[in-house]
């Protein structure tokens, strides 16, 4: 990797911590950027923890010139306050690696990063913000990226380190699974429960018929799934440690905005778009929206 190469990090919670660990371990770490000013960050692991020294800048002005990758780990949600972040950090020459929920990534960024290439990524690691501030990484960290000249950047930056890259000539059809995974864990923030209530039988029958909901959106969106990806899917929950979460659950239990609109409104709009019915996105989306947005 280039010696020369700028690196920042705008939303250092959960998945930026776990990013910016793994940079640091191997001595690129980051510029930090968000909301809240840390002096430090700490992931915990199975075989311990990584302390990634600060501080977190609080404040675009304090940016001097544009970086040659951005990571941008925050949520959807929060996209637009991290405009100034997006401008300072930014211009021609930036990669833009989208550490974000969705498949549409690219819409939402790219008007405000000055020219820059957005490149979506699929997150493929829990990572859970710990009362003490410390991130809880679950499992070994991965990204797939889209298969194009400019994830050349993103290889280069983690190679060597703790989380895995992967490149995919059908990174659309991979992006729409990961979707369809996230908007199943909309029904956890419904009944405000963990990964262990895809064992009771309902549930798993309410899951799979929503899945295959989502499914026949993902493919007349243009992706290539089996028609075994619903069952697979709540499978994985089912196997999942019971008192595993989700980002979205661990906002509505902290009475945050949520995700809603990326992870399961994307469904609804899109399922209108092509004709297709989608009964329980259209029962399920405004219980989201009025969970995140009330009134009430």
């Amino acid at each position: 990797m280039s010696e020369n190469l700028t690196i920042a990090l705008i939303g250092p919670g959960a998945i930026g911590t776990t990013i910016a660990a793994a940079l640091h371990e191997v001595d690129r770490a980051p510029l930090l950027c968000g909301r809240t000013a840390h002096a430090q960050l700490t992931l915990r692991h199975d075989e311990g923890e990584i302390v990634v020294p600060g501080p977190v800048l609080t404040e675009p002005a304090a940016i001097q010139q544009p970086v040659d990758l951005l990571f941008v780990a925050v949520k959807t949600t929060q996209v637009a306050e991290s405009a100034g972040w997006l401008a300072a950090l930014c211009d021609e020459n930036t990669v833009v690696c989208a550490l974000q929920n969705g498949v549409e990534q690219k819409a939402q960024l790219a008007p405000l990063v000055n020219g820059a290439t957005v490149l979506p990524s699929v997150v493929w690691f829990p990572a859970q913000r710990e009362p003490d501030a410390s991130v809880w990484l679950r499992a070994k960290p991965r990204l797939t990226l889209p298969d194009v000249p400019q994830a050349q950047r993103v290889v280069e930056a983690l190679s060597g380190t703790r989380c895995a890259v992967d490149l995919s000539a059908d990174f659309l059809s991979i992006a729409w699974c990961k979707l369809l995974q996230n908007a199943a864990a909309g029904l956890m923030v419904l009944a405000n429960r963990r990964a262990g209530m895809f064992s009771r039988d309902d549930i798993t029958e309410l899951a799979l018929a929503y899945l295959r909901e989502c499914l026949a959106v993902a493919r007349a969106e243009g992706a290539v799934l089996k028609d075994d990806v619903p069952q697979e899917i709540v499978g994985n929950f089912q196997r999942a440690p019971a008192d595993l979460g989700t980002s979205i659950l661990a906002d509505r239990q902290a009475n945050r905005p949520l995700e809603w609109d990326i992870r399961n409104g994307v469904i609804q709009r899109l399922g209108h778009a092509h004709g297709i019915a989608v009964p329980i996105s259209d029962v399920l989306v405004p219980l989201l929206a009025a969970a995140s947005e009330g009134p009430g």
